[in-house]
């Protein structure tokens, strides 16, 4: 079995709701995962835009959301999270906070990408990481990874 991941929210390629963005509520969408290996001790969720800040002509992956130490136990996020599943740390996103900052393009449509790893290692207090240092910490101890990508473009 592979691992998966899925929102009820939008499907695999599909839009984003506006809740979930800054013209919306900005709340995290639901997620769901699915067939965690069983020799995982932690899980990671990234989510980020690699079409920063134009997708004609990127120049950046802007950072959303960074979530580490996810006990493989837990089976996915509910909408608008409040209460991460117990012993989750987190990273800090491109605003220089922690926490979900949802879909907002400057322009065009933008494609979100939601990756969740399983990790042989729980990766303890890393304070607050950046993406790159997580990814960083990460190396030698990926099991596995998925992939759930969702797009946004404002007023459409």
């Amino acid at each position: 079995m592979t691992l998966a991941l899925s929102s009820p929210a939008f499907a695999h390629g599909g839009e984003i709701p506006r809740k979930h963005t800054c013209e919306g509520q900005d709340v995290s969408p639901p997620l769901a995962w699915a067939s965690v290996p069983a020799s995982a001790k932690s899980l990671v969720l990234i989510v980020d835009d690699p079409d920063a800040p134009d997708p004609a002509a990127p120049k950046t992956t802007w950072v959303h959301w960074v979530l580490y130490d996810v006990p493989p136990a837990a089976t996915g996020l509910a909408e608008g999270v409040r209460r991460l599943p117990m012993g989750t740390r987190e990273g800090v996103n491109d605003w220089k906070r922690t926490g979900y900052g949802g879909p907002c393009p400057p322009i065009g449509r933008h494609r979100y990408c939601h990756k969740l790893y399983a990790l042989d290692a729980a990766l303890g207090d890393l304070g607050q990481p950046s993406k790159a240092q997580l990814e960083a910490a990460m190396k030698g101890h990926v099991l596995a990874q998925t992939e759930l990508i969702g797009t946004y473009q404002k007023g459409a």
